[in-house]
């Protein structure tokens, strides 16, 4: 039995939209297609005047389509302030996210790295860790950090932490769903060399498939598996 038969139900908790499906849309794919079950959950909203009305319409409705072609069972909208979680209290970041993984109680949760430059995505990888104590008899069993094109590779070498995975997740029967679900984030596609290219996210996943002789392939850093 491999980790994925393991899973039953799944959170991938992303601090903006579309960080879920460049991280995780493979897995995603992969999981429902097992009949799993997975919920996603994005911590931010674009506010004013950074971003106007319009555009945070737009960009939470490309989600939507994203995670419906993905099979996504729900999507929490949780409104947090993008680029500015560092205005919020951190109590109140961890008690946003921890009601939703109470309300959903998966067994793995998929978070964002650690490392990552953007410091929304530290953040969100704290709170996550703060929601998911094993504490008592119900938290999540398994915690995965996922990297983020343009976040996850561009932070500082040697002196932030570095991305080094040791999970790989088949997805070469996936992977187009992946891409296809990136295509819905009109907003945020950009032509290659740019890194948030179609071209980049099926580069990145054969290179993660060569690693361990699979076409293609998501990786993740494993935080924590309780058996």
């Amino acid at each position: 039995m491999t980790m994925m038969d393991r899973i039953q139900r799944a959170m991938v908790i992303a601090p903006h939209p579309d960080d879920e499906v460049l991280g995780c849309g493979g897995t995603i794919a992969r999981l429902v297609a097992m009949g799993r079950h997975v919920e996603v959950v994005v911590a931010t909203q674009g506010m004013p005047p950074r971003f106007d009305a319009a555009q945070v319409a737009q960009v939470q409705a490309e989600a939507r389509s994203a995670h419906t072609l993905l099979g996504v069972a729900q999507t929490h909208f949780l409104e947090f302030p993008a680029a500015a979680l560092d205005q919020i209290p951190c109590a109140e970041l961890n008690a946003g996210i921890a009601k939703v993984v109470s309300a959903c109680g998966p067994d793995t949760l998929f978070v964002p790295f650690v490392g990552d430059l953007h410091f929304d995505h530290k953040l969100v990888f704290d709170a996550a860790m703060v929601a998911a104590r094993p504490l008592g008899d119900h938290y999540p069993r398994r915690i995965m950090a996922y990297e983020t094109v343009s976040e996850t590779n561009w932070a500082a070498p040697y002196i932030a932490p570095s991305f080094q995975p040791n999970v790989f997740v088949d997805i070469t029967d996936h992977l187009d769903t992946k891409l296809s679900a990136f295509k819905c984030f009109a907003s945020q596609v950009r032509a290659f060399p740019n890194e948030r290219s179609l071209e980049t996210l099926r580069a990145l996943a054969m290179i993660r498939g060569s690693c361990v002789s699979k076409r293609a392939a998501e990786a993740f850093t494993l935080i924590r598996e309780v058996a």
